[in-house]
């Protein structure tokens, strides 16, 4: 599917904007203020996306002396496909799902068009790499990192068009030296795109991965964003990309910093613990997971962001004073980390 956008004017675009709905003039043409006429293929996406995929797994494959991803290629009836890379049983990564899916379907499922009545009608495809690592050692931070594509189209009128993603990190056990190079890390990958657009995408972020039933948030966050398709396509393509690697430049010195600190058993089952709010997000507030389940997506994945253990302990709460309940009180708070002072 071949997208051509016309845009008019002569101003320079400084900053990323967010449509909640796309802007459609004359039935037939989406305008979007920017200086050039653009023209892009999902086919460049794509190829764009699985090089990510390459690029976060060979990153991860560094900390594994002998564990490897392993390739799962599947096809979808309805249209597309993808490559579920799962890597397991590593000796710092328990588990972790690097995921490239191209899919069609000829009708958007209720979670999409629930948000924009628009949508309603029109065949789709979308695109997409979905990350979640579970480390061994629970001073290493579980991390997510999902970057996507959507195009709809009814035949008729002009496609919509948009992007999405962003990363998010949930620690088990609490360093400020790790949230701080977290955000500082998220704060670069926006910065070219305007000097706003780090601090919505923060907020945005932690209203998202909030835990409603429980009030919790369910890590530190990081940046997350969707109805992205201004001020051209390029630009957006190019800030998804940019998103994708810094995630790597994000999570790599942390997982360095902490996959060999030595843990306690107690420690451990406070992972498993905590995984299980992980669990309970994703099943039933997470996006992506709801639209890949309704849209009859592969189950297998996916629930490839599912941790391999986890436990469930009826009505457990922290210690006063113990590092779990710091975990809860200092870390599990939205807090404007880039500027906070270390404190452990």
């Amino acid at each position: 599917m071949q997208l051509t956008l016309a845009v008019t004017g002569t101003t320079k675009v400084s900053h990323l904007v967010l449509l909640q709905a796309p802007v459609i003039e004359n039935n037939s043409t989406i305008y979007y203020q920017a200086p050039f006429m653009s023209t892009i293929d999902s086919v460049k996406v794509e190829r764009m996306l699985k090089n990510l995929q390459q690029h976060i797994c060979e990153s991860l494959e560094t900390f594994e002396p002998t564990a490897r991803f392993e390739s799962d290629v599947w096809q979808r009836s309805e249209g597309g496909g993808g490559n579920s890379r799962v890597m397991t049983g590593g000796d710092v990564i328990e588990k972790a799902g690097v995921l490239f899916s191209s899919i069609q379907g000829d009708s958007m499922p209720a979670t999409a068009t629930q948000r924009n009545s628009a949508l309603a009608g029109r065949s789709y495809q979308a695109m997409g790499v979905s990350v979640v690592v579970h480390p061994l050692n629970p001073m290493v931070p579980t991390s997510h990192m999902n970057v996507r594509f959507f195009i709809a189209d009814n035949g008729v009128d002009e496609p919509i068009w948009w992007f999405g993603g962003g990363f998010d990190l949930t620690p088990y056990y609490g360093f400020d030296e790790d949230a701080i190079h977290w955000h500082t890390t998220a704060h670069a990958a926006c910065a070219q795109f305007g000097d706003d657009t780090y601090e919505h995408y923060k907020k945005w972020c932690d209203d998202y991965f909030y835990i409603k039933h429980r009030d919790e948030q369910r890590g530190i966050g990081g940046i997350f964003f969707d109805d992205l398709s201004s001020p051209d396509i390029e630009t957006c393509a190019s800030f998804i990309e940019r998103v994708g690697q810094h995630f790597v430049l994000a999570y790599q010195p942390i997982v360095a910093r902490r996959h060999e600190l030595p843990y306690t058993q107690e420690q451990r089952d406070f992972q498993l613990y905590r995984r299980g709010r992980y669990v309970e997000f994703n099943l039933v507030y997470d996006r992506g997971t709801l639209f890949g389940l309704q849209s009859g997506g592969r189950t297998e994945s996916i629930l490839m962001s599912m941790p391999p253990l986890l436990r469930f302990d009826y009505n457990w709460t922290p210690s006063k004073g113990s590092p779990e309940e710091k975990l809860y009180s200092r870390y599990l708070v939205p807090r404007d980390w880039r500027n906070e002072s270390l404190q452990g």
